[in-house]
């Protein structure tokens, strides 16, 4: 477990910056059990912040136990405590803290895109009127993935959340303005040669708003601009699976081909839930410094400065994105070493620069 001032620094950052918990408000701290040290320095800052905190303890073993017995009836249920919830609170900090990574890996993907599809309602009135953050507690699990030790791994993460986040968050409105204004982009490297328009749509910067560690900016591919391949280095993690080796082509916005040398059935399967699994519905440019390695776990890993991440499915709404779908699946590809962006024919990105700077941000 982290130092104890690591764990205040991190609920100080998440209470006051990230959701800016203000005087009489509603903020719910979203937990499992491993999460207590964090929440509970969570739950100290929201009081002296003057905020109301609300409690939304879960079990891991829960959502296990749910997928296993849960008949068509109770995967399409709409809890209307948590819709209330999310019509009454004025933020929600998730703290995600796993025992085991892999917990939900023999859970079918259409019986995953049927519950969020029936939770649809909840999760677009969190994501429209709520102010939220989504964070890690170090845990064993978390570690494991990564292939470090524990203190290793807090190491890693901490490094990540340590950054100067008024000079990202400067560095990302310059970002802003350029890809506001751009139409075209094309993306090259290994196997890969990928073209898509973000005409009209809105570049997103993120400095630690939503995500801790945090540190990208994204917009939404028109639906159907994207054409040719694109290979991905690092493995693409969903419902606790890893997906190694990705290769997919477009046509005309859409996935026509796709392989992986490790779990294609799922892969597959995955794109085959909706009809919009199959469109791209991100792309973001990651610009953490503080990451440096992959660590199975997407929160940080789209953040890796050097990297962009092209995510199949769902589109936020914010972007300008139109693309409806119960998947929103992020895939990585390292561009640190090999492989160029280009905005209407101009490199942007290229050995893991981004506008002629590295990535900005982490404190000396």
């Amino acid at each position: 477990m982290g130092s104890e001032k690591q764990i205040s620094k991190l609920a100080q950052i998440l209470v006051r910056q990230s959701v800016k918990a203000k005087q009489g408000e509603i903020v719910r701290i979203s937990c499992g059990e491993l999460g207590k040290p964090l929440a509970l320095e969570v739950y100290r800052e929201i009081l002296k912040a003057g905020a109301n905190p609300l409690w939304a303890i879960g079990f891991e073993d829960a959502g296990r136990i749910f997928y296993e017995e849960a008949g068509e009836a109770q995967l399409d249920h709409l809890p209307p405590t948590k819709l209330f919830e999310a019509k009454t609170i004025d933020a929600d900090i998730i703290i995600l803290a796993p025992g085991n990574t892999r917990h939900l890996s023999n859970v079918a993907p259409k019986a995953m895109a049927r519950r969020r599809k029936a939770a649809k309602p909840i999760s677009e009135l969190l994501m429209k009127r709520v102010r939220w953050c989504l964070t890690n507690f170090p845990t064993e699990s978390l570690a494991q993935e990564t292939d470090r030790s524990l203190p290793d791994y807090e190491k890693l993460y901490y490094k990540a959340v340590d950054q100067d986040w008024a000079a990202m968050a400067k560095m990302l409105a310059g970002a802003k303005q350029v890809l506001d204004k751009a139409s075209q982009v094309r993306i090259t490297g290994k196997e890969t040669d990928l073209t898509f328009s973000i005409k009209g749509r809105k570049a997103i910067p993120c400095a630690g708003d939503f995500n801790m560690p945090d540190g990208e900016i994204f917009t939404a591919p028109v639906e159907n601009s994207t054409e040719g391949k694109i290979y991905y280095e690092f493995p693409a993690i969903a419902g606790g699976r890893e997906v190694a080796g990705i290769r997919l082509t477009f046509k005309k916005g859409r996935v026509v081909e796709a392989s992986a040398e490790k779990n294609e059935a799922y892969l597959i399967e995955m794109l085959d839930a909706d009809p919009g699994a199959r469109v791209l519905g991100e792309w973001g440019i990651g610009c953490n410094a503080g990451v440096t390695d992959f660590t199975r776990d997407i929160l940080l890993d789209e953040k890796m400065g050097g990297t962009i991440h092209l995510a199949v499915g769902r589109a936020y709404a914010e972007s300008g994105g139109k693309n409806d779908s119960a998947i929103h699946w992020d895939m990585i590809k390292d561009l640190r070493q090999e492989g160029e962006v280009y905005l209407d024919g101009k490199p942007v990105l290229r050995a893991g620069v981004l506008f002629g700077k590295r990535p900005a941000g982490m404190k000396r």
